[in-house]
């Protein structure tokens, strides 16, 4: 593991933008439960914490090659890719879910021009289609799509084969494994707890189905 990974797992810990409750499971929009929510907005409302994501996000920008545009994906990839836009001096653009019913009825906001290399930023990939429909978009209206960079990762084998298939790269500062093993360190969870977890990564929905039943 990583120091940049462990580091960033043990700071969204710290702010509560991750919480862990494999006892006392959340309920996601799905409906599925879950004993991890995830809530990288959080990390806007604390400038130390803030200031080091985007540093950590600089330091991987360049292993993409020089992007010419930093893209965010709506919502909560704007605000970090904004952020890394001004600190590499490249323009910003964002890309929305779906094209606003008025005006432009933009779908990307900003500009670039065709052939511009876009690195992409989201702020977490769970089954990934956000970051993808983001980056088909981005294709589609002409821009090269050279990668993609997310905060965090829940390491699902579904997101990492859409990646794959579109061979677009991906990186994250911190990833769920880090995640567990800083939690573990620090005592914020068990071992029987990590374990519980680690069976929830494997199979969400047969662990969801196993504690609504």
């Amino acid at each position: 593991m990583s120091t940049l990974s462990s580091n960033v797992a043990s700071k969204l810990l710290e702010i509560k933008a991750i919480k862990l409750s494999p006892n006392d499971p959340f309920t996601w929009a799905s409906g599925l439960r879950s004993p991890i929510y995830c809530d990288n907005r959080i990390i806007l409302s604390y400038p130390k914490i803030r200031n080091f994501i985007k540093d950590s996000f600089k330091s991987k920008v360049w292993a993409f090659g020089e992007p010419d545009v930093i893209a965010g994906v709506a919502t909560a990839g704007i605000a970090h890719g904004a952020l890394l836009a001004d600190a590499v001096e490249k323009p910003f653009i964002y890309v929305r879910s779906k094209s606003k019913a008025h005006g432009r009825q933009n779908l990307i906001e900003g500009e670039f021009k065709e052939g511009d290399k876009i690195l992409v930023i989201e702020d977490l990939i769970s089954t990934g289609m956000s970051s993808i429909a983001a980056c088909d978009a981005l294709t589609e209206a002409g821009g090269n799509v050279i990668g993609a960079m997310a905060i965090f990762t829940y390491g699902f084998q579904g997101s990492k084969n859409v990646f794959d298939e579109k061979k677009i790269p991906l990186d994250t500062l911190t990833n769920y494994r880090s995640l567990l093993s800083e939690a573990l360190e620090t005592n914020y969870i068990t071992q029987s707890e990590k374990d519980l977890l680690e069976s929830w990564n494997k199979d969400p929905k047969a662990w969801s189905d196993t504690i609504s039943t």
